[in-house]
Formats: structure tokens, C-alpha cells, sequence
């Protein structure tokens, strides 16, 4: 099955930030969380794809076209959500209706409206009286209303609290279900996605570091807490990173399982995506 999204060496560079060599690719009907730091190429990347920064190479197709050759094809099928994404202040909600209509063919006035009542927000208030929080839920509100195919969401959740974050990822999750849609979901809060995150793609100063699934990163990595003899008795093989405390080391590894079979060490600890970050940018090799 062709990939919805595919990028192959994608490679942008500014004067103090690279682009290098950027590849990975989101399956049909999946959700992938994309994580990486402050200023790690979350944003250029999906700027990138959206076709909204210029003088890139490589190849980046959105439902097997070029995008930038079908742009206008493209879009219709895209839902999107950006970081620094915003309506005029003066609008309101039923001007957005309004003006979207004659954006996307499949613009659905009903599911827009559906999303109002369920965001609570007033279709007749204008943008400048909305919260941060209720600013954000009308912009998901919106990429949602026209059926895309894919979105792409550049930190869709900041600036909600807690149950509204909850009511939005349970909206991704059945969209993800009830439609043939596929999310590329860039977020700081990586418990969200350790939830709904099919894949996880994970991004360090401009380069990738894995594209894996969520499984496989959760399931098969660790964290061994141990002595320094213990550590130098370990095979640099087996391990990915590791950082030095005053009292123990902290060890990364890709494999449990095997992990134990080779060392007298029975606690290895469960890996949250928090962890893995860390130890994959400040940790040592």
C-alpha cells in the first residue's frame, strides 16, 4: 500500500538551521506523533510539506502526487493545524463557515457547526473575545469540517487544559476510526501521544533519529539503573545512550528482552517518550 505521506531526503537549509536528509513516511489510517525539541525542524518539516516554505530539495508526495506539482489537489484533502495559525480577530465563527465554503468543495456546514456546540463556541463571537484554548478548538473545528484525507497538526493541543485535551484526542481517535483519514500529530505533550500514536517519528537538529512504531519503542526499549561497574561491564553494542549521575548510571536500551539474557540486571525500567527524548539528547554514547 502506497503511503499517504512520503518524504525522501528532504533538505532546507537557513543560516543558523539545516534541514538534512529528512525521510520517513505515514502509513493509510494511521496516526504518527512527531516529536523533537524547540527548534528541532518539527515545523520546517511540515512548513515543507504543506508547500508553504520555498527553495527545498528531495522528494515530498502527499497521496502519491508531487507537492508541489498538484498543490491545488492536494490541499483539498488536507486538514490542517499549524502552531502559529490565526483568523482576523473581527471574525467570528460564522464568517469562517462562510468564507470556507468557497475554500474546499467538500466543506460540510453541519460537522462545522457539529464542532461549535461541542467546543462550546458561540458561532456568533467574534475571534478576539475566544480564550487561547477556545482560539485553538476553532481551529481543529475547522481543519475537521471538509472530510480530509490527511492532517497535519503542528501542536494542536497547547493552550488546553486538561479535559479539553482529552475531548480533542478523542475526537482524532474516532476520526481515525469512523473516516479514512490519517494524522501527523507534532506535540510537546508525548504522553498524548504514547495514547493515540500508531508511530512515533522522532527529530534532533534538523535530522532524524528513528521513524518506529509506538510498540516497538514502548515495548522493546528500557531504562537500566545500575553501578558504574555494572555499566562498564556492558557492551557498548547494547546500549544507545546513557547518562552519569553522582550515584548511578542511566542506561538506554533497544532490547529487554535480550538485554537480559546477557546481564545479571532483572530491573529494567518502563520507557516513557519523555525519557527517550532526554536520554537521546543529552545522554552520552
Amino acid at each position: 500500500m502506497e503511503p499517504v505521506l512520503e518524504i525522501k531526503n528532504l533538505c532546507k537549509k537557513y543560516e543558523n538551521f539545516e534541514l538534512k536528509n529528512v525521510t520517513f513516511s505515514l502509513p493509510k489510517g494511521m496516526i504518527m506523533g512527531f516529536i523533537g525539541e524547540n527548534g528541532a525542524g518539527k515545523t520546517t518539516t511540515i512548513k515543507a510539506i504543506l508547500d508553504i516554505i520555498q527553495s527545498y530539495t528531495g522528494e515530498i508526495k502527499v497521496f502519491g502526487l508531487d507537492n508541489r506539482k498538484e498543490e491545488k489537489t492536494i490541499k483539498e484533502d488536507i486538514g490542517v493545524v499549524l502552531d502559529d495559525m490565526f483568523f482576523p480577530e473581527i471574525l467570528t465563527p460564522n464568517d469562517i463557515n462562510f468564507s470556507m465554503k468557497s475554500v474546499y468543495k467538500n466543506w460540510d456546514s453541519n460537522k462545522f457547526y457539529e464542532y461549535l456546540k461541542e467546543f462550546s463556541l458561540l458561532p456568533n463571537k467574534q475571534i478576539k473575545t475566544f480564550s487561547k484554548g477556545m482560539r485553538k478548538k476553532l481551529e481543529i473545528a475547522t481543519a475537521l469540517s471538509h472530510h480530509p484525507k490527511l492532517l497535519i497538526l503542528d501542536e494542536p493541543t497547547s493552550g488546553l487544559d486538561p479535559v479539553a485535551r482529552a475531548e480533542v484526542i478523542e475526537i482524532f481517535q474516532n476520526i481515525i476510526e469512523k473516516e479514512e483519514c490519517s494524522i501527523l500529530l507534532s506535540s510537546h505533550i508525548t504522553t498524548d501521544l504514547e495514547h493515540i500514536a500508531d508511530y512515533i517519528t522522532f527529530i534532533n537538529n534538523g535530522e532524524i533519529v528513528f521513524s518506529k512504531t509506538t510498540n516497538e519503542l514502548l515495548d522493546n526499549y528500557g531504562i537500566v539503573k545500575c553501578t558504574e561497574k555494572e555499566f562498564k561491564d556492558m557492551n557498548k553494542k547494547d546500549y544507545i545512550k546513557y547518562k552519569k549521575s553522582k550515584y548511578e548510571y542511566e542506561v538506554l536500551i533497544p532490547d529487554k528482552k535480550e538485554f537480559k539474557t546477557k546481564y545479571h540486571i532483572s530491573i529494567i525500567d518502563k520507557i516513557t517518550l519523555d525519557d527517550l527524548m532526554v536520554l537521546m539528547i543529552k545522554g552520552e554514547k
